[in-house]
């Protein structure tokens, strides 16, 4: 079967065109892969279990019965030693869980306000 001469340029313009819609898509449309959104997903259900968690730490710290020199250890730490101050201290450790959370630690930390008080 022979093709008629004037498909041919309708071919190329469909693929071309088929490969700058995808170029761009990708790029500046923020189509995003099955992967990458996957990752995001992730990423989303992490930062928002970190924030779910932050309420148990700041009761952790309040009903503590060392309350007062801890924090005053976190307070004495520089500022990115913090966070492994608050990992020491217990409260970034959920129970049932082998060990702290470096993020809840983190959000701990905002959470507790410690410049303020």
């Amino acid at each position: 079967m022979t093709t008629p001469e004037w498909l041919k340029p309708g071919i190329y313009g469909a693929l071309l065109g088929a490969a700058f819609v995808g170029i761009v898509g990708f790029s500046w449309g923020g189509w995003t892969t099955g992967g990458g959104a996957e990752e995001m997903a992730n990423n989303m259900a992490q930062e928002e279990v970190i924030a779910a968690l932050v309420p148990v730490c700041l009761d952790m710290s309040r009903t503590d019965n060392q309350r007062v020199a801890k924090l005053a250890t976190i307070r004495e730490a520089s500022s990115f030693k913090r966070r492994d101050a608050v990992m020491a201290a217990g409260w970034a450790t959920m129970p049932g869980s082998d060990g702290p959370n470096r993020e809840l630690a983190q959000a701990c930390i905002e959470g507790l306000d410690l410049d303020a008080s």
